[in-house]
């Protein structure tokens, strides 16, 4: 069968660090209100000269160096990102021109903070369907920019960054490796719950995030918590089989409410929150590529993404690296 196979990984950060005791000086907040609700102990800001697709460019060209990837070869990009550097064109084709990839398929996907799983999941059904033969799925966010600082409910949990994976069609066994099923949903009718308050063809502005997170927290176990479940069904497999569980990073809590849910381990789940926050549709591949880095996620492993975000959006993906 054919698969689509993980090949590398790559992430990037801007520069600037920002800690709680940073914001603490800015906002009415503290350390120590922000780790116990969140864990989130610092963020990485984008400043001058850094943007969603110089920070999504720079994930991709180490994706592409760990798989061995020449530019030309490489014929789809997906970037899941809700902070486009503009309206259009689309951020995914300044990357591929910054990469050198012209030629093949690029856009952008929306799904906040569940985006990276929907790029995923379309990039796994163009390479089994033969529409590409190689792939960048690529997650970037700067949501810095649409934070609104002066809200201190909102402002300390998020982060900018990306991170990418390069993917090849190939053909495998069925116990081999690729991408092994994959789920997602959306529900517009909890839309108001997590938003951006302004758009081009509503405000003509860039507008600030809103969230009502008493509600998001609730719905997000539950949801997540379900399609796990879903997902390895569909696979027939166990929860204790998993090796690893990389899950978006929005908050600690609910990563730990997550795992209580389904009996997981807690030593099984890939935690990065407290280093780069939330980092919405960067989150998982950020995560899935500092532990490929430091050696816990092995050739062979079997790996649970899973991911929501605005909209309601939510979904999972199974691969065995």
């Amino acid at each position: 069968m054919i698969r689509a196979v993980l090949r590398g990984t790559g992430s990037a950060l801007p520069k600037q660090v920002v800690t709680n005791a940073d914001l603490a000086g800015k906002v009415d907040t503290s350390d120590e209100w922000i780790v116990e609700r969140t864990g989130i102990r610092q963020r990485y800001i984008a400043g001058e000269g850094e943007s969603t697709s110089t920070l999504a460019t720079d994930a991709a060209r180490a994706a592409m160096e760990a798989a061995g990837f020449e530019p030309g070869s490489v014929d789809l990009i997906v970037l899941a990102t809700a902070t486009p550097d503009n309206t259009f064109p689309a951020t995914a084709t300044k990357v591929q021109h910054a990469l050198g990839c012209n030629g093949g398929i690029a856009f952008d996907l929306a799904a906040v903070c569940t985006g990276f799983l929907y790029a995923l999941g379309v990039a796994d059904s163009m390479l089994r369907t033969g529409m590409a033969k190689r792939a960048l799925v690529i997650g970037a966010e700067t949501f810095s920019r649409i934070v609104d600082w002066e809200d201190r409910t909102t402002c300390v949990l998020f982060g900018d960054g990306a991170g990418a994976f390069a993917l090849e069609a190939v053909e495998v066994a069925e116990d081999g490796p690729g991408v092994l099923a994959t789920r997602l949903h959306a529900d517009g009718e909890h839309g108001p719950l997590l938003y951006v308050d302004g758009g081009p063809s509503t405000t003509q502005t860039v507008g600030k995030l809103r969230m009502k997170g008493r509600e998001v927290f609730r719905h997000a176990v539950v949801n997540l918590s379900e399609v796990l479940l879903e997902v390895l069904e569909g696979a027939g497999i166990s929860a204790a089989d998993l090796d690893w569980v990389v899950p978006h990073q929005a908050n600690a809590r609910i990563l730990d409410a997550t795992a209580r849910k389904l009996d997981l381990p807690a030593e099984k789940i890939i935690k990065t929150v407290d280093q780069h926050a939330n980092t919405s549709a960067a989150s998982v591949p950020l995560a899935f590529d500092i532990a490929v880095k430091d050696g816990r996620i092995k050739p062979g492993d079997l790996v649970m993404l899973e991911g929501m975000g605005g909209g309601f959006t939510w979904g999972a993906s199974l691969l065995r690296v």
